[in-house]
């Protein structure tokens, strides 16, 4: 009966540890989700008086806005002046560059692979200054008419506070990695109003294959819902953008469909060269690093000049195509066609000149003018087949930015969440499918690693995997036969046995010739020259019992542990079923020789 009672204990006294850790987790992640959320409340507000200030009362420029958002001040009367919004970008640009420059240098560019970098390079660790610097560096750039989007500045913020939480709490560098990337999730699921797609998205673009972080996707999950409440309780619910219920119930439409990847593909290739193509050459320019934001800002101020819907965000012209009036007797095809190359150009000048923004917005707006001028060409083509060129334009916007970052699968929840649109899940899987399978050999997050193997951050995870795969017995072709010594043999005949053997490791045996010790040629020097007693010393008197042995079931992880824990080079091999009885002698130099081999020809074959 006390035993009884004393499981229960053990028991109960588990399960409360279970739940106390679970719980101190889920606080954590709760913490992170609030934080973000108010960062992307934030942001929001900053870019919302940005954008009035800025861009509406000074040069009178009010662009459409989504569906899901509404202006916080009423529009000014100020007369558009195109040249005001010639200068006003590089304005923005010089000031955002030098707050970027001066107090946070990592807060350039887009963001999202700085956050990357760190998953994999720096054990999750962001500098607690780089969130603040990149939201109001962020918030200038994109409210003067800088091209890009919000993902990126989001992404910083949450991942900035989680990496904050871990390292206050002095946490392993595992534990800050979840917690950043539970941080990214939150951010930008909140300021998408898309939290399942911001936690699968935290967890797929830290990979160039189509692989998830699984110990990301929870954390992530209860952070971004928790920032998606906060965000929608001051700015109201309901998704970005208002779609019509667009159906998918023909399936000759996957002809256009498949055309409209590779439409897709091959814009997502010109804007990943475009954007590098300007970073470097930004890079190679000879001027202060702070004054580069403002001359990219000024070739976007030129760009909008001509074309002044390729400007800061461009979400309401998305959300005209989504309106199918509005795509058939409006938005015309060269009209959608200079959207999508202009946003191309001023995303390339505004951020990849150093200025500060995301790059998810803009190819958003990007792939739903391309989808738009797709779809409109074979509704004009075959209207029976093509009867609302709209939902091409959603299907456009996943399928493109799957092409440039590698993400297929948050990206198709992604668009779905945002346009509140699930009935063209089948075409949004094929466009995105066939989009990264053809453009794997590009991407936008250049800190994107293959896969799990290749990261750093798992470097030692699947050294050990691997080991454990490879079995004693798999080396059975190494283990050498060698002559076990009588413990009753004097160390005189001992002397006489050694002068002809290579051996460095001795084991003894009974009279049962069952190992009972061992001894090496390091062990014997004391005694070797020693005179007179050479035939009372018995070999059973130098070797010692405490064996360490390994057996054929065992693994190469234990083994070479076994090598270490005396800094032995040999070890014996014995039966499973009985370690008295000796099979052989494995050499460390040997195992180490096979598993590089065997690493080798692992490569090869992948290659």
């Amino acid at each position: 009966m006390l035993s009884f009672f004393k499981k229960k204990f053990k028991r109960l006294t588990f399960r409360k540890e279970l739940y106390t850790h679970a719980g101190k987790w889920a606080f954590y992640f709760l913490i992170i989700g609030i934080i973000a959320g108010l960062g992307s409340v934030i942001f929001h507000y900053l870019c919302q008086l940005g954008v009035h200030y800025f861009m509406d009362m000074m040069a009178g420029y009010r662009p459409p806005a989504p569906a899901g958002e509404h202006h916080l001040i009423p529009p000014t009367t100020t007369l558009f002046n195109h040249w005001v919004l010639l200068f006003l970008p590089a304005l923005g640009g010089l000031v955002s560059g030098w707050l970027v420059y001066t107090f946070a240098p990592e807060a350039e560019g887009h963001g999202t692979d700085a956050a990357i970098d760190a998953y994999h390079r720096k054990g999750g660790f962001i500098r607690s200054a780089v969130p603040i610097v990149k939201t109001i560096a962020s918030s200038i750039t994109l409210t003067t008419g800088g091209s890009g989007g919000r993902e990126g500045p989001i992404a910083q913020i949450g991942a900035g506070f989680g990496s904050f939480l871990a390292t206050t709490l002095k946490l392993s560098d595992r534990e800050r990695r979840i917690m950043m990337a539970a941080g990214i999730g939150a951010g930008v699921g909140s300021i998408f109003r898309a939290p399942l797609a911001g936690a699968l998205f935290a967890a797929e673009v830290l990979y160039k294959d189509p692989e998830f972080e699984s110990e990301v996707i929870i954390p992530a999950g209860i952070s971004s819902v928790v920032a998606y409440c906060l965000f929608c309780l001051v700015f109201g619910w309901g998704s970005l953008f208002e779609a019509p219920d667009f159906q998918f119930r023909n399936p000759l439409e996957l002809g256009p469909y498949l055309v409209l990847a590779f439409v897709l593909v091959a814009t997502g290739v010109f804007y990943i060269k475009a954007f590098y193509g300007v970073t470097r050459i930004f890079k190679s320019v000879n001027v202060p690093n702070h004054i580069k934001p403002a001359i990219g800002g000024l070739c976007t101020g030129i760009m909008g000049f001509f074309l002044p819907h390729t400007l800061a965000f461009g979400y309401g012209y998305v959300q005209q195509a989504l309106d199918p009036k509005i795509l058939i007797s409006v938005l015309t095809i060269p009209f959608l066609l200079s959207l999508a190359i202009g946003k191309v150009m001023t995303t390339s000048f505004s951020i990849g000149s150093g200025g500060s923004g995301g790059v998810f917005g803009p190819s958003v707006v990007i792939g739903g003018a391309m989808g738009g001028v797709v779809g409109k060409i074979f509704h004009q083509i075959m209207p029976g087949v093509v009867t609302e060129p709209g939902a091409f334009v959603i299907v456009g916007m996943a399928g493109f930015f799957t092409a440039v970052s590698n993400t297929p699968i948050s990206t198709i929840i992604f668009v779905s969440e945002m346009t509140n649109s699930y009935h063209l899940l089948l075409p949004s899987l094929l466009v995105c499918s066939v989009a990264y399978l053809a453009s794997q050999r590009w991407t936008i997050y250049v800190k994107q690693v293959k896969s799990r193997i290749d990261s750093p951050a798992h470097a030692g995870e699947f050294f050990v995997d691997i080991l454990q795969a490879i079995k004693v017995r798999d080396l059975m072709g190494l283990v050498k036969k060698v002559e076990l010594i009588p413990q009753d043999m004097s160390f005189h005949e001992f002397k006489g046995y050694f002068s002809k053997t290579k051996q460095h490791y001795f084991p003894v045996m009974d009279e049962h010739k069952r190992l009972i010790g061992i001894f090496s040629s390091t062990d014997i020097r004391s005694v070797l020259f020693a005179t007179g007693i050479e035939d009372l010393i018995r070999m059973k008197d130098i070797c010692t019992s405490e064996i360490i042995v390994t057996t054929p079931s065992d693994d190469l992880n234990s083994v070479l542990q076994k090598f270490t824990i005396k800094n032995i080079d040999s070890l014996p091999v014995a039966r499973d079923d009985d370690r008295g009885i000796l099979i052989g002698m494995l050499n460390r130099r040997e195992v180490i020789t096979f598993y590089n081999d065997m690493i080798q020809e692992m490569k090869a074959k992948a290659a």
